[in-house]
C-alpha cells in the first residue's frame, strides 16, 4: 500500500462520514456542510487518481467541480442567511 492508496482510503472514510452526517443532520446547515465534505472528498479522490494515472484531463474536471461547489456554498449561505433574518 502506497501513500496514494492511503489517501484514497482516508477520503473514502470522510465521504462515508459525510453521507452519514447528511442523512442524520438536524439542520440545513449541517446537511450543506456534509454535502460540501462529500464533494471535496470526491475531488480529492479524482486528484489522487490523476496522480496515479498521469491522465491530465481530470484536472479540468477538478477545476469545474471545485468552482461549482464554491458557488453552491455561496448560494446556500445566502439562502440560509435570508431565512434566519
Amino acid at each position: 500500500m502506497n501513500l496514494i492508496d492511503l489517501g484514497l482510503a482516508v477520503l473514502a472514510l470522510s465521504f462515508a462520514l459525510g453521507i452519514i452526517r447528511a442523512v442524520r443532520g438536524p439542520s440545513v446547515g449541517d446537511r450543506a456542510i456534509a454535502a460540501d465534505l462529500c464533494l471535496y472528498a470526491i475531488v480529492g479522490a479524482i486528484a489522487l487518481l490523476t496522480l496515479r494515472t498521469t491522465y491530465d484531463e481530470f484536472l479540468d474536471v477538478i477545476l469545474i467541480a471545485t468552482l461549482l461547489g464554491f458557488l453552491a456554498t455561496i448560494a446556500l449561505g445566502a439562502l440560509v442567511g435570508r431565512r434566519d433574518s
